[in-house]
């Protein structure tokens, strides 16, 4: 029987269970906390913050859970705080509910526009590039018969200029002149992301210079076609020859050499060859078939930004499909903002903006950013919740861009030298040139000068730059801006802060390059200031205790250069170094001298060495502070060379 019992216990399920000890719980005098709930945070998995997701109008929550990494519970958690309720995964939602949720989850965007509606023939959108001073502003200038060249600084294009030109064919052409001073990169490549044709003008006299092969290469990586305008050709050292293998040299396939690349020998200043550049552009658009939707909201991009004095804010933008209405509440880039009028290139207020067509947006609520989209959206509250999100995220980008960039100059400053920080303020005309500019100055940066731009704006220089100038003792760099008030400059003055101003950037990089150089602490180097050669040595024997012991005195010639008793004495015998050490004496027939010039005598003594013989050789080394060098090329680059 016990045997049994025994067995009956190891049965599983059949054990009974332990007795705990029972605990006596206190009685409680206080009533319970009332905390809030809080809920546990979701795990939010996603791809990383680099890769960019295509999002579209109409998605699904499972599409959009696919393309971002994210849980369907996390985004339907998200959209609630939204105010939106979605329960199935299949719901679709709208284009800009994509983007809010894809911004808080950390994921760059771009949306995908349908083709959806009337697709009808627009005007073709030219990109006029090439390198500086190849006259492209006067060719824009003849196909309008207007006078711009005359007013750019310098006859050189500072920003990019929008406008339509009525051809004598009835055809009408949008033309966008960009800049072609090196430091204007970026706004080639703007002007190149928008445009259907790029027309290359290039200098008869001059060929193919940097900027025109950097031209060329905007125009393929927008994969835009290109037809070429060879400029000047009226010109007496002109040579089209010359310029047509200098193209077919960089890979650019030609009509006469094969290819199917138009070239149009032309003179803008006799105004000869612009029916066969006309000619060229129609026929390439005809190519092309150039077609959009008219209907339905608006997908424009934005080629200039500036702040006017009484209306504020103003957006130069190209419509790319649809119709932007005035009265319309748009988000352009992170600002956002209600349509209060729309002008065309002539500065007419116009009700509606078609395809192709370039406008001055008026009534945005902050300054874009030259390149941001303009998005059409339904209410001022989805506006402002996208123009939000938009500013979230790029702060958040912005830190962690920063985080990034100390670690790696914490890395860096374990080998590299200190480097003297020069801050900077920018202030400029309109938005692509302060971000010409900016980027131009901090190509400056140098081993030994870090140029920190610390503040950037557009319009004048007003009290508040001049405060932030005196708290961290900045340059303030104006650039085709109107000269400041007497106040302003009395002020600047006051406090010591210098003030650039600047029409042509040329005159500005040099005069910031001279600048920089000056600030640099520049490195220090051992430098061969003399020779001399031993002519003779004498000795001083039997001087007194309080003279010090017998010393041995090299009397020398100065071969080469100067000799200086502050200089370190090196002696060298058959062209190996014997001893290196301060110079304790320099005389000259008797008499102390403090440097001696090359031709003379004199008398050395070499602190703690008394190993001379006759014709040994003795250099004078000297410590001199290197200055980095200031190097601007022909092509418009500037770089400080250290």
């Amino acid at each position: 029987m016990l045997a049994w019992s025994r067995k009956k216990e190891d049965v599983v399920g059949l054990k009974a269970p332990k007795k705990e000890k029972r605990v006596k719980k206190e009685n409680r005098t206080q009533p319970p906390v009332e905390a809030p709930y809080v809920a546990p945070k979701l795990k939010i998995a996603t791809k990383s913050p680099d890769k960019t997701v295509e999002i579209f109008d109409g998605m699904t929550l499972l599409d959009l859970s696919k393309r971002t990494g994210a849980y369907i519970s996390t985004l339907q958690g998200i959209l609630a705080d939204l105010g939106e309720k979605v329960e199935s995964e299949f719901d679709s939602i709208n284009i800009d509910l994509a983007e809010l949720v894809a911004m808080e989850l950390g994921v760059n965007t771009r949306r995908m526009h349908t083709g959806e509606g009337t697709n009808e023939p627009r005007p073709a959108v030219v990109t006029v590039m090439g390198h500086v001073d190849h006259g492209k502003t006067s060719l824009l200038d003849a196909l309008r018969q207007t006078s711009v060249a005359a007013k750019e600084a310098g006859g050189i294009t500072q920003h990019i200029g929008a406008f339509v030109v009525e051809m004598p064919s009835g055809a009408s052409i949008t033309f966008l002149d960009t800049p072609g001073h090196a430091a204007f990169s970026a706004m080639r490549a703007r002007g190149a992301a928008v445009t259907d044709i790029v027309v290359l003008v290039v200098a008869a006299d001059d060929g193919v210079m940097p900027q025109t092969l950097e031209a060329m290469s905007h125009a393929k990586a927008a994969n835009v076609p290109v037809v070429v305008a060879i400029n000047k050709c009226d010109k007496s050292g002109a040579d089209p020859e010359r310029v047509r293998i200098q193209l077919g040299s960089e890979g650019l396939l030609l009509e006469d050499m094969g290819g199917d690349v138009q070239v149009v020998e032309i003179s803008a200043v006799a105004k000869s060859g612009l029916d066969k550049l006309e000619e060229a552009l129609l026929l390439q658009a005809e190519m092309m078939d150039l077609k959009a939707r008219i209907d339905g909201p608006a997908q424009a991009f934005v080629v200039e930004a500036r702040l006017d004095r009484g209306r504020g804010p103003l957006a130069t933008a190209i419509v790319k499909s649809g119709t932007l209405v005035s009265g319309q509440h748009i988000v352009v880039g992170a600002e956002w903002g209600r349509i209060r009028s729309l002008r065309d290139t002539a500065g007419k207020i116009t009700e509606s903006a078609k395809p192709a067509m370039p406008v001055e947006i008026e009534g945005l609520r902050g300054l874009p950013m030259a390149g941001d989209d303009v998005v059409v959206v339904d209410s001022e509250e989805r506006a402002r919740m996208l123009s939000q999100g938009r500013k979230k995220k790029q702060e958040k980008d912005r830190l962690r861009k920063i985080d990034e960039g100390m670690a790696d100059e914490l890395e860096i400053k374990e080998e590299a030298p200190e480097r003297v920080e020069m801050p900077i303020i920018v202030k400029g005309d309109v938005q692509g040139s302060v971000q010409a500019v900016t980027d131009a100055l901090r190509s400056l940066n140098s081993a030994q000068v870090f140029v920190n731009v610390v503040h950037v704006g557009v319009g004048p220089i007003s009290q508040h730059d001049i405060d932030l100038a005196q708290a961290c003792g900045a340059y303030i760099v104006g650039f085709n801006i109107r000269t400041p008030p007497i106040a302003i400059t009395q002020a600047a003055a006051r406090a010591n802060i210098k003030v650039l101003l600047h029409k042509v950037i040329y005159h500005l990089l040099e005069e910031m390059g001279r600048a920089i150089v000056d600030k640099a602490p520049g490195t220090a180097e051992t430098q061969v200031s003399g020779e001399a050669e031993v002519l003779n040595i004498f000795e001083l024997k039997g001087r007194s205790k309080s003279k010090g012991p017998d010393i041995k005195i090299a009397g020398c010639r100065i071969t080469d250069g100067h000799f200086s008793k502050s200089g370190t004495m090196r002696l060298l015998r058959s062209g190996d170094v014997v001893f290196e050490g301060p110079c304790s004496s320099l005389k000259r027939e008797r008499q102390d001298a403090e440097t001696i010039e090359k031709g003379n005598d004199c008398g050395l003594v070499i602190q703690d060495c008394d190993d001379f013989q006759v014709g040994d050789v003795i250099q004078c080394l000297e410590q001199v502070i290197r200055k980095p060098k200031f190097i601007s090329t022909q092509s418009g680059s500037v770089r400080i060379e250290c």
